[in-house]
């Protein structure tokens, strides 16, 4: 099975934010996005599919940008969108947030969007798929030529325990502490096609599972894969799921930079004969676990001889190798706002603050006042 890689020819940036919905008074989730997208339609000329998706359940909507160059380019257009998601929002008395997971809201209560696709994930997941109350953040970036895919991804996943510690927002569920900084990370594994991506070595390799993925009905195309880092070839990106959904757009900006500065680091040193490093999927997933469970607390490992170092640690490093990148691609600004993740508190830590203070009703009217203050 040939699977055309359309590829870009220079490191192009895509972001995908995915925003829950609230009543304004109970708190609880809304199941209003029709209700969004009607007067997005009537009074914004914003059609649904361009500027703002539906997603997997009512209560949800994604803001997605087109193809951008820089981080800031990308953030202007979000944050333009999201200030008329707010005015739509205003007047219909919902707000928004986004986190990996609402604090209290009962998963079973929520209606599914009425796409195939969303009902084919229901009728072969039951139970575990209907579980799916989350949100995160989808970041792409382009790659030229499909044989640097998979070396670029595989390398990528050694930095996934960073990602996942610092974008941490999911500590609650069905009204309780987890104990996790990320429980989304692993409700969203249940699904059969979710989870970590297998390490392949070639592209011929990956077009040769995903022929068997077809041939047995696991999916229908590449794009029910729903790994956690995964080659997007339509559009020639190497897609990056890994995140929570990012409450602030500041923190949104600091992650998107982050993002696109390891893909390009890694494919300008793919570029420069460097043989990139890689990890072994029992490592890997460890790493995953330990991010989700302790978010900036973790001791990750960081190479295949089990080295163990704190991740705060292990970004202050990467912040520093990466500070050239950014400069070439114009995000020094945001990608040093990624230090302040740990300083001033990752969500998931706030998050329990203000549940200490104030119950999980105070989480949310904390959720939905960050993402506002960005937009007034």
């Amino acid at each position: 099975m040939e699977l055309r890689f359309a590829g870009s020819p220079r490191p192009t940036l895509g972001v995908e934010w995915e925003l829950a919905l609230v009543d304004r008074h109970a708190r609880d989730l809304a199941d209003q996005a029709e209700k969004v997208f009607e007067l997005l339609e009537s009074q914004h000329g914003i059609m649904p599919g361009t500027r703002v998706h539906k997603e997997f359940l009512r209560n949800t909507v994604e803001i997605v940008t087109g193809i951008c160059d820089t981080t800031a380019q990308a953030m202007t257009e979000i944050s333009d969108t999201l200030a008329v998601l707010h005015t739509v929002g205003d007047q219909l008395g919902l707000d928004f947030f986004s986190a990996g997971t609402h604090p209290f809201a009962q998963w079973t209560d929520h209606m599914l969007t009425d796409k195939p696709q969303y009902r084919e994930i229901i009728n072969r997941s039951q139970y575990w798929g209907r579980q799916m109350l989350i949100w995160g953040v989808h970041v792409h970036v382009g790659v030229s030529d499909p044989a640097r895919v998979f070396p670029i991804l595989n390398a990528l996943l050694m930095k996934y325990p960073h990602l996942l510690a610092l974008s941490g927002s999911s500590p609650m569920w069905d009204g309780q502490d987890t104990g996790y900084a990320s429980t989304r990370a692993l409700l969203f594994q249940q699904l059969p096609t979710a989870g970590l991506p297998f390490q392949f070595e070639t592209w011929q390799q990956f077009e040769q599972f995903t022929a068997d993925q077809v041939t047995t009905g696991i999916i229908e195309s590449v794009g029910g894969l729903h790994w956690d880092i995964r080659p997007n070839p339509a559009l020639g990106t190497i897609e990056i799921r890994v995140c929570d959904g990012t409450p602030t757009l500041r923190e949104l900006a600091a992650l998107v930079a982050l993002m696109h500065c390891l893909v390009v680091d890694l494919d300008e040193r793919l570029t420069a004969g460097e043989q990139l490093p890689s990890m072994p999927p029992w490592l890997v997933q460890e790493n995953k676990w330990r991010a989700a469970r302790y978010g900036l607390d973790a001791e990750i490992i960081t190479d295949d001889a089990c080295t163990e170092r704190l991740v705060t640690g292990e970004i202050s490093r990467m912040l520093e190798q990466l500070a050239p990148v950014a400069k070439r691609l114009e995000c020094s600004t945001e990608l040093a706002s990624v230090a302040d993740i740990p300083r001033i508190g990752a969500s998931y830590q706030r998050q329990r603050a203000a549940a200490r203070a104030g119950g999980m009703t105070a989480v949310v009217d904390q959720l939905v006042g960050e993402l506002r203050a960005g937009t007034v």
